[in-house]
């Protein structure tokens, strides 16, 4: 049962808005630790009864109760606060907004949101001049939702399959938490996507550190690039009250390595087969000369936020701090750079890739407002 307050404040005609977002769009004050500056404005459809899905590790999870209402949960770290859609179309053609160059819709399970979501799109892309991606739950996608998408102007995709494996999917996001998601649908829908938006403007979202080993998440790593698909990378944050809200963070060498590799596989530059692996599974070889891989390195481009590109940007989609406190960015542990590596950060990185100690992440303990 939700209060009436909620059945007001609904999607279509309402969203939740990123932390990161608000602050973009002038609804809230503050800045980003060291300079950075979001180029895609995230947006959530939001209902009373939330979302009806159960996924262990997320902070929507209708088994998460940190509140009577949908609207209090937060996910990916932060909270969403809610605020009516022609506001935000407003702001997003405001001086506010001059930098931001795509816009995200990003579906709950919900039974109204693929209806809600073209709603949305169209009303974005007929009234603001960004480019518009929909980051789209399978389990809902009806036969012909996404051709209707298309046409109303979206030109990206994502599709969260997040686990590395079957079984993994299945624990944390299926039969294992009761939830309604299958691995084979989620699949079937980055086929369908691929079909309708074409190679390269499909992205598959991948969390790091949820129970599988690097040789694992390499392995899909690999079976996505060589569909057609881009690799949006995310690392596991543990969302208080959540069924994993004690399941660590993977070591920060642990996702130094998975971001190196994903961004070599992408760019062609080595294949799962040339890769070998300890007896952990994890990379010791990325089957490339040592010199090869330390160029790479020092270029710094792995370690940033992988996304959606925009019109000028080959990310736009960069989410400050979305998956590590800005405390841990100031100790060395920022997961995903919004912005290129300097110089000192390279060297903090070069150490981190090459380290297989297994070390627990700095913990997340959360100092925002001591740097933002």
């Amino acid at each position: 049962m939700f209060i009436e307050e909620d059945a007001l404040l609904e999607s279509p005609d309402y969203l939740q808005v990123s932390l990161a977002a608000a602050l973009t769009l002038g609804f809230e004050s503050g800045s980003f630790y060291r300079g950075a500056k979001l180029y895609c404005v995230n947006l959530l459809l939001t209902y009373g009864n939330g979302c009806r899905a159960n996924c262990a590790y997320c902070g929507l999870s209708r088994s998460r109760k940190v509140g009577e209402r949908f609207k209090d949960k937060s996910f990916i770290r932060v909270d969403w606060p809610i605020y009516a859609l022609d506001r935000i179309v407003s702001a997003l053609n405001s001086s506010f907004c001059s930098h931001v160059e795509r816009v995200c819709v990003s579906m709950v399970t919900n039974p109204r949101a693929c209806a809600d979501t073209l709603t949305v799109v169209k009303k974005i892309r007929n009234h603001t001049p960004h480019l518009v991606s929909t980051l789209i739950c399978p389990t809902i996608v009806k036969e012909g939702w996404l051709n209707e998408l298309k046409e109303l102007g979206c030109d990206k995709v994502g599709v969260a399959i997040d686990a590395a494996t079957p079984e993994l999917f299945d624990k944390l996001r299926g039969k294992g938490v009761k939830g309604p998601h299958k691995w084979s649908q989620y699949w079937k829908v980055v086929e369908n996507s691929l079909e309708m938006f074409g190679t390269g403007n499909v992205g598959v979202h991948l969390i790091v550190g949820l129970g599988e080993t690097e040789s694992e998440m390499a392995l899909v790593i690999q079976k996505i690039v060589d569909m057609g698909a881009r690799v949006h990378l995310f690392s596991f944050f543990p969302e208080p009250l959540s069924p994993m809200e004690n399941h660590p963070q993977p070591s920060i060498g642990q996702y130094r390595r998975i971001q190196l590799l994903s961004y070599l596989v992408s760019n062609g530059l080595t294949h799962f087969e040339r890769l070998e692996f300890n007896e952990l599974g994890q990379i010791i070889d990325y089957g490339l000369e040592a010199q090869q891989l330390e160029h790479h390195i020092l270029k710094g481009t792995p370690f940033m936020t992988t996304g959606c590109p925009g019109k000028t940007l080959d990310v736009a989609c960069n989410r400050p701090y979305s998956d590590c406190t800005p405390f841990q960015a100031y100790m060395g542990e920022l997961r995903n750079f919004p912005f290129k590596p300097n110089n000192e950060d390279i060297a903090i990185i070069g150490k981190q890739v090459f380290d297989y100690s297994n070390k627990p992440a700095i913990p997340t303990i959360d100092r925002a407002e001591d740097f933002m």
